[in-house]
């Protein structure tokens, strides 16, 4: 199926993100990269702002579908070891291809965020599948906080995304095993 010109316009805005970085995001840049005439973008997100904001709704409705095809595709967890290999596939996807491109426009997005509460409420982690499959292994482990113990677990390893893909490498395994022994302690 063929997306409609705005989604179309939040992805290529997304992607011109990824390899500029947010200085390079204008409307002539996403005019440019989706091959479309110049004032195209700017007829569908008239300022700035709403092409950030059209772009960032993107990033999270790609997001939550991620996670949402990822707990369809792995059981839930039901020992440390399930989830540690859950949380690291989903770390190796988010360094790597188009969740590695994901990675840097979400990370500028949240910086932006700072300065513009639209987006930042746009931003604010959702319940989805992922989340709720933590707090499941959090509760039947018998952790007394699983919100607190969950968000601090989650906000964590986004830590360790975040370093690995500004330094290289990878997220190591032996730091997500320490997380959720963390969790559980």
């Amino acid at each position: 199926m063929t997306p409609d010109r705005r989604t179309l316009l939040a992805d290529t805005a997304l992607d011109v993100l990824a390899d500029e970085g947010i200085r390079g995001l204008t409307h002539r840049a996403v005019d440019r990269a989706a091959g479309l005439p110049p004032g195209t973008t700017s007829a569908y997100f008239r300022t700035r702002s709403a092409l950030l904001t059209g772009l960032v709704r993107r990033l999270v409705q790609l997001d939550q579908a991620e996670l949402q095809e990822l707990a369809e595709r792995l059981p839930a967890p039901r020992t440390a070891r399930d989830l540690v290999d859950g949380v690291v596939l989903l770390a190796r996807h988010r360094l790597t291809g188009e969740g590695r491109r994901r990675s840097l426009a979400r990370y500028a997005c949240t910086v932006e965020s700072v300065r513009d509460p639209e987006l930042r409420d746009i931003l604010v982690p959702r319940e989805n599948a992922g989340r709720e499959s933590v707090r499941l292994f959090l509760a039947a482990h018998g952790v007394a906080d699983v919100e607190t113990r969950g968000r601090v677990l989650l906000s964590c390893v986004d830590g360790l995304v975040f370093d690995a893909l500004v330094n290289g490498g990878e997220v190591p395994r032996e730091a997500v095993e320490g997380l959720v022994a963390a969790a559980l302690r």
